[in-house]
């Protein structure tokens, strides 16, 4: 089993409902190879004191991403990722890699960041 519970970190400041940002994590994991099918997450209480956030916030994150597909919760064994392969819209997918890559360079810029260094920290990430 990998250790996951390190790859959750929250944003509390970015506006994003901390529900929305454990979803996209795992999704954002299983998308870079990070997660892959039978890796299992943390349970809900473990990733709630982890996060220090209330557990039914885990509850809603791990239900959305059981209906989309994407978990499988085994009772008396704990919540893996999903074997299955999901499906894709490649024009869906490229118009929500565009409005990620907007979104980001966006707060980039208003940091006070080059598109460049931008790119040269996600590379780096992208590495790890």
């Amino acid at each position: 089993m990998k250790d996951t519970t390190t790859r959750f970190h929250l944003d509390l400041h970015s506006g994003v409902p901390v529900y929305r940002q454990i979803i996209d994590q795992v999704v954002g994991g299983i998308a870079t190879g990070m997660l892959s099918g039978g890796d299992q997450l943390p349970t809900v209480r473990q990733l709630a004191v982890d996060l220090s956030i209330n557990p039914n916030t885990v509850i809603r994150a791990y239900r959305e991403l059981e209906i989309r597909g994407l978990l499988e919760t085994q009772q008396g064994t704990g919540t893996f990722i999903s074997h299955k392969k999901i499906p894709r819209d490649d024009a869906e997918r490229q118009r929500k890699l565009s409005q990620l890559a907007g979104e980001c360079l966006s707060r980039a810029g208003a940091a006070g960041f080059t598109a460049e260094e931008l790119i040269d920290q996600l590379k780096s990430l992208a590495k790890r």
